[in-house]
């Protein structure tokens, strides 16, 4: 069974309905929830949160009415209700020393393999600074061709992308039911779930909350993407006061087991991808890739074929041997350009600053 307290990288999800209710923002359920962020940065756990609540924040600064809003009005509470979200975050974190970012996402951030990157590479380095970074859909701006939808979802790509190994979904639920529990009397709760097969997927119901929308049908789909990628999944009640406190001292849940661990995973997707051209590099390069080092352009000898940035290309040593596979961080022109060129050289060749490395080391398949 996954242990909360030994995670080492967490993405945490907030419903809507456990951090805004009728009064407003409910600051001192979200002052609990920042005593369990800083204590699982003191552990030296990452944390990233994905929190929903800024259009039921926005449309009760605008005096919008309850039930579904038009689009605009949506995306103009969305505008208005991000600045809440975000400042409250971050007052509420400060005094524990953690310092916060807002990062506002659509589905085309993680479809499209260049945002993809950009976005990965924009987490990991936040985190890698020890800040907790807050993700929500961006609603100012995306329509119901770009969304996810739901921030369960959300969650689960956010976990894939900075290879997390844990994701709480904080709930109004306290996990998973053979049937609706608020209907069903005799439902009963899984405590595990090791494969979610057809007949766990049918046992899904409706929102039971009028602020939330993600029901447990979204859960499960949220799950299915998590532990694909290498990352435990658990659905718990999280109005408690700590929640995250609460779950290591054993408070009900429903835990998804992962498929391998996350690296392994994301090494399994990049090499499952067809090339769109080839990188060769020299015998010094060989070396360092295959001591785990990222690949540098001073290293690139030769550079094959038409792609863009964060397509799948070939790695080849100087013998024509295939190393590996991986994405990378150029297109295939700038590629050519930066070749047998230092990093500190990138800049004064492509008349502006690109990143140090050709392909990074989680980027890559060797051997």
């Amino acid at each position: 069974m996954p242990r909360v307290e030994a995670a080492q990288r967490l993405v945490l999800k907030i419903g809507s309905a456990l951090l805004v209710d009728a009064a407003g923002l409910r600051s001192d359920w979200l002052a609990g929830l920042a005593a369990d962020v800083a204590a699982a940065r003191k552990r030296g756990s990452d944390v990233v949160l994905v929190s929903s609540g800024s259009i039921a924040l926005g449309r009760r600064v605008l005096g919008l009415p309850a039930g579904p809003l038009p689009l605009e009005q949506s995306q103009a509470a969305a505008a208005v209700g991000q600045i809440q979200l975000a400042r409250a975050y971050q007052e509420v974190l400060a005094p524990h020393g953690v310092t916060t970012a807002q990062v506002l996402v659509t589905l085309e951030d993680t479809d499209n393999r260049r945002r993809y990157l950009n976005s990965r590479a924009t987490m990991e380095t936040l985190l890698s600074m020890g800040v907790v970074p807050i993700v929500n859909e961006n609603d100012t701006v995306a329509t119901d061709e770009i969304r996810f939808g739901d921030n369960d979802r959300l969650a689960a790509q956010i976990a894939v992308t900075v290879a997390a190994d844990q994701l709480i979904l904080l709930s109004d639920v306290d996990g998973l039911y053979t049937a609706n529990p608020k209907e069903d009397p005799t439902a009963t709760r899984f405590d595990v779930v090791e494969h979610i097969t057809p007949e766990i997927e049918a046992m899904a119901g409706d929102p039971i909350s009028g602020l939330s929308k993600g029901g447990m049908k979204t859960k499960l789909l949220a799950a299915k993407t998590a532990v694909a990628g290498g990352c435990a999944m658990a659905i718990m009640e999280g109005s408690v006061p700590q929640p995250l406190l609460a779950l290591a001292q054993g408070a009900n849940c429903t835990w998804f087991l992962p498929e391998g661990d996350p690296q392994a995973a994301r090494k399994r997707w990049i090499a499952a991808m067809k090339p769109r051209g080839e990188v060769m590099v020299d015998a010094g390069a060989v070396g360092a890739l295959r001591a785990g080092k990222s690949l540098l352009p001073a290293g690139v000898v030769k550079v094959q074929g038409r792609f863009g940035r964060g397509e799948p290309v070939t790695i080849s040593g100087p013998d024509g041997a295939v190393l590996g596979k991986g994405l990378v961080r150029y297109t295939a022109e700038e590629a050519r350009k930066i070749a047998r060129h230092r990093s500190g050289e990138i800049e004064s060749i492509l008349g502006y600053p690109g990143r140090a490395v050709l392909l990074h080391r989680d980027d890559m398949v060797i051997g």
